[in-house]
Order: C-alpha cells, then structure tokens, then sequence
C-alpha cells in the first residue's frame, strides 16, 4: 500500500529555487506514494517582496505541480483552513518544505493543528538560522520548530544550527541533490556567443539573487588583481540596489571584464551560462548549503567556495573543486588562478561527472520515505 503524504511548501506559480526544489523532490516522491501539494495562496505580501516578481513569467520553464493554493502568510485564518483541509486528507504524515522564520507563525500552526489529529510532521529545513538576521527570528524559530516530529537537513552546519535550539530533534541529514531539470550542458563556443563572451577568455561566473551576505564585493575586488584574461559575468536578480556594485566596478576599473545580467535569468537561458563559464565563484559571508553549487554540478562545472557554514561540505576540496578559506580578495584571486593552472579545472570536471550521480532526487526521497515510519510524536514537542 503506497504512503499517503501531504505536503506544504512553495510550489508553481511561485518562482525561485525554493519552487524548484520542491517540485523536484515532489516528482521523485510520486512514484511511489500517493502525495498531495499544499501551497501558499499569497506567499509575500507584495510590499514586503524585494524582487521584481513572485510568479514564474512564459519564459520560464517551470514544472505545473498540481497543488491546492491555500495558505496566505499573513491570514491566521487561511492557517486553520489550511489544517483542515491537510487533517481531512488523512496522510501518513504532513512534510513541510521550510526556509525563513517570516513563515514560521503560518506554517508552525497548520503543523500544531494538524499534529492534534495524531499526523507526523517533518519539516525539511533550508535554514535555520537565516542569513540576514532580524529581531525576533530565534522566538519564530522555536515555535515553528518546537510543532515538528522529525526534520530534514542537507548540511551539517543545518543540523548544528537546529540542535543547539533543538537538542532532541530527530534528523535525517541527506546532501542537496544536483538539479538536472535545466538540461544538459551546450557548446561552449555557441554559448559563449549568445552572451556576447569573447572565446579564448577565462570566464568566471556568479549566479542567483544577488544578496549582501553573498559577498559579491569580494569577488568584484579579485578581479582588480587578476590579469586580462579573465573575465566576469554576473547573472541574476538584485535583491535591494545594484548601484553600489555598479560603483564599484568601475572604481576598480574592471568595468570592461564584468559582463553584467541583472535580473531574473529564466529557466531556459540557465544552460547558457554555465555552459559557458569556466569556474563558478560563491564568495558567501554566510551559508547553510547552496543550490548553485549543485546546479553548476549538473554542468560538470567546479565551483570555488569559501568556508562558511555548509558550504566547503558540498565540495571536496582540490576534487571537485576549491575551498577558499580566507575571505579576502587577495586570497580569492590566488585561488582563482591556481584553478586555471595545469589541467586542474579539466580534473574537477572529471571527478564532478563521476560523482554526481550519487545525488539524485530519487535516492533523496527513498531516504525521506524510510525517515518518515520511524517517527513518533515527540513527547512534550508542544511545550
């Protein structure tokens, strides 16, 4: 008899790497459960959004999951609507998909609720602790914490996070499969020319909203150290004001070797860029685990990461790619050319393709699948 599971996140019309996660995880868990999505009806309200839109656009190519769109954020009586609805369903337990403490109070009541009819709920975290802090996260946290039987975590610096509030917590702990639904890698050259790239150019690439705690200064600060030959695209939408980026790629004068796409890159045009790019650069202050490292995966393409909460653990140092451990600009531009040197980058491309495959989303959810029977509602969780 198939498991019955319900399961509430972000899911289509929604946009972002959060929905695609989601839909992935929820394709693999299909075949072989019986699985029902339960998705927000207004995730933000619109003044609270920083991005140009919270909805997929016709150019993106996002997969229609079928969900009842129920949950607003900031309707307490959606919240109970909500419960209701998963409770009458009768799942073998609820999964929730969950990544900052703005939804802790909505989707921590439709768990409380539901939890009274005798359900499980297990929540995959993306975060805990998020990366730009605000008064009160640590209380939002608790209370949205404290309604779960059992939680997913992709990092161990996730876990770390979830146990200092949690001690108790069950967890399983899987790595962030690769995502393969931007398709295969294109040809280089062909690539390279419909972004305007020059071909004999060493192409470095920073992908997805562009956040302060991403460290894309640090990276516009290495470039001024680095030779001609290399070159920089940054690809993605801005959350908050580009301008001071733009200052200061032109105080550094590297304004000619920064090749700037500033806005949401839909899901057709991801197979460009990083077919394109020789290595891929997360200069983060700040992190739990990134889907940019597993999306440059699928393209076979290395990544330098710094050494900041779970990140340096989706890459096997001088394997699949480089660790950088001191953020500063200096540091990043030595480790960036030590890359380029021998056949070090055609070394990590090798080993990424070999490896990669243990990552799929169908050994992820045949993990969440044998997590689920174990657990029990947690004794004194309601307190």
């Amino acid at each position: 008899m198939l498991m019955n599971i319900a399961f509430l996140s972000t899911f289509y019309p929604f946009r972002g790497g959060i929905a695609q996660f989601n839909a992935n995880l929820f394709r693999a868990l299909e075949k072989s459960a019986d699985i029902r999505a339960y998705n927000f009806s207004v995730q933000y309200p619109d003044f609270l959004f920083p991005g140009q839109t919270q909805f997929v656009t016709g150019a993106d190519n996002a997969d229609p999951i079928p969900t009842r769109r129920l949950l607003n954020s900031v309707s307490p009586l959606s919240w109970f609507k909500t419960a209701a609805a998963i409770r009458r369903s009768k799942p073998d337990f609820l999964l929730t998909a969950f990544w900052m403490p703005f939804f802790a109070p909505s989707m921590g009541t439709v768990a409380a609720r539901v939890r009274t009819a005798g359900i499980p709920v297990i929540s995959l975290l993306n975060n805990v602790i998020p990366h730009e802090k605000r008064p009160g996260d640590l209380a939002l946290m608790r209370y949205f914490l404290k309604h779960n039987d059992g939680f997913i975590t992709m990092s161990n610096a996730v876990t770390a996070d979830l146990q200092r509030l949690r001690p108790e917590a069950r967890v399983l702990m899987r790595p962030h499969p690769v995502y393969s639904h931007f398709g295969a890698k294109t040809d280089r050259t062909a690539a390279r020319q419909r972004l305007g790239l020059a071909p004999d150019k060493n192409i470095l690439l920073f992908f997805g909203f562009i956040r302060t705690y991403k460290g894309l200064d640090l990276l516009i600060r290495s470039m001024a150290l680095l030779p001609g030959e290399f070159e920089l695209v940054i690809a993605g939408e801005c959350y908050g004001n580009f301008d001071d980026y733009e200052k200061l790629i032109h105080g550094t004068g590297v304004a000619d070797r920064v090749h700037r796409h500033i806005r949401y890159i839909d899901s057709r045009e991801v197979a460009d860029f990083f077919s394109a790019a020789d290595l891929c650069i997360l200069p983060y202050s700040s992190a739990t685990q990134s889907g940019i490292v597993q999306l440059a995966f699928n393209f076979d393409l290395p990544c330098i990461v710094t050494d900041v909460g779970g990140l340096a653990e989706m890459i096997e140092d001088d394997v699949t790619g480089r660790v950088l451990h001191e953020r500063k600009p200096e540091a990043l531009a030595r480790l960036i050319q030590t890359c380029f040197r021998d056949d070090s980058l055609q070394r990590y491309s090798a080993a990424i393709a070999q490896k990669k495959h243990a990552y799929s989303w169908d050994a992820f959810a045949r993990a969440v699948l044998e997590f689920a029977p174990s657990l029990s509602q947690s004794k004194g969780a309601e307190g």
